[in-house]
């Protein structure tokens, strides 16, 4: 990142709306990713749009909803409502990976560092490693969440009454930590000594994987839509109350006994939440389309969007935390270029 900073070395900017680059897809995104400087928004339908200093390229991958996205610096992969599970690469080339043989939905998606992708379609989880045979594993209930582990090829399943850690490569049975409730997303902590996951209802619930201790996190007015590591993994920024609800993972009890902090109040939701891959600085974008950056350690803020009156559905900074790109509910969008 450029030595620039306006949290820390100019505390009189209050606003940095001024530099935004407006984009418009002109209908509605559900996520933002990158490949580099290349901004790559996800529509609710059919299609991407990848925006760069060159300007727009629509690229059709799906042919009705697109459900799920997740992506790392070479590839997105993109599960939709036709059953189709579709890979779009730096080149700009879309391949279709899987089609469920039933045309079931692919409603989640994860992308392992090692190039393995996993998917899922009603109760069963899929795994295919860069090299070797496709693998399954069939959950007792609809799959609500997908996360590989950040070391080994392990796979986080959510589903209602817990989450089950499967081994593909392993003939061992998978282990499943148990909470009453349905589980619609999961994360492991970077260090790999936690999981959590988003519920139906307004709570999170974590386990500590060393011995399965629980942390119950709650409190929350609405549902826990967005979720976010600080850089270095020692706080979880979350969605689902008038400010960002930060919650400690930076002893080995994690949250355990420990109050979250609260930042960045406003008489409006936090729809979505994204912190800054290297410094102690996170986005937050709000119900009424406010975007703010803030400074994790004394709360300073820095308006990013003002008040536009619709949704914020989309958050995301590229990896050298450069680029902030984001969207509404009616894809009304933007880049910050740090």
């Amino acid at each position: 990142m450029s030595d620039f900073d306006p949290l820390r070395e100019q505390e009189s900017i209050v606003s940095v709306t001024d530099r935004v680059r407006p984009v418009t897809i002109g209908a509605a995104v559900v996520a933002v990713h990158f490949f580099g400087d290349t901004a790559i928004f996800v529509g609710a339908e059919e299609s991407v749009t990848l925006v760069d200093g060159m300007g727009q390229t629509v690229v059709p991958v799906h042919s009705g909803g697109i459900l799920c996205s997740v992506a790392d610096d070479k590839r997105i992969l993109l599960g939709g409502d036709d059953g189709r599970l579709v890979e779009l690469n730096r080149d700009r080339d879309v391949a279709v990976l899987a089609t469920d043989a039933r045309r079931r939905w692919i409603d989640n998606v994860a992308l392992h560092p090692d190039g393995a992708v996993a998917w899922s379609a009603g109760k069963t989880a899929f795994v295919r490693p860069p090299k070797g045979e496709e693998k399954s594993f069939e959950v007792p209930s609809t799959v609500g969440g997908l996360a590989f582990a950040p070391k080994g090829l392990r796979l986080a399943i959510a589903h209602y009454n817990g989450v089950t850690l499967w081994f593909p490569n392993m003939a061992a049975n998978a282990e499943v930590l148990e909470w009453a409730g349905s589980h619609l997303g999961v994360v492991f902590s970077p260090d790999n000594k936690f999981l959590v996951t988003a519920m139906h209802e307004p709570a999170l619930h974590g386990w500590r994987l060393a011995d399965g201790k629980h942390m119950r996190m709650t409190g929350y007015p609405a549902r826990v839509r967005s979720i976010s590591w600080s850089a270095g993994g020692k706080a979880l920024a979350t969605s689902g109350a008038d400010s960002v609800i930060m919650w400690p993972f930076g002893s080995k009890d994690g949250p355990m006994g420990k109050e979250p902090a609260m930042l960045a109040p406003l008489k409006a939701k936090v729809t979505m939440v994204a912190c800054h891959p290297k410094q102690d600085i996170l986005a937050c974008g709000y119900s009424n389309g406010t975007i703010l950056m803030v400074r994790t350690t004394d709360g300073a803020e820095v308006l990013v969007r003002a008040n536009k009156g619709e949704p914020v559905t989309a958050l995301a900074w590229n990896a050298k935390g450069t680029l902030l790109g984001f969207a509404d509910q009616n894809g009304d969008s933007g880049l910050l270029e740090l």
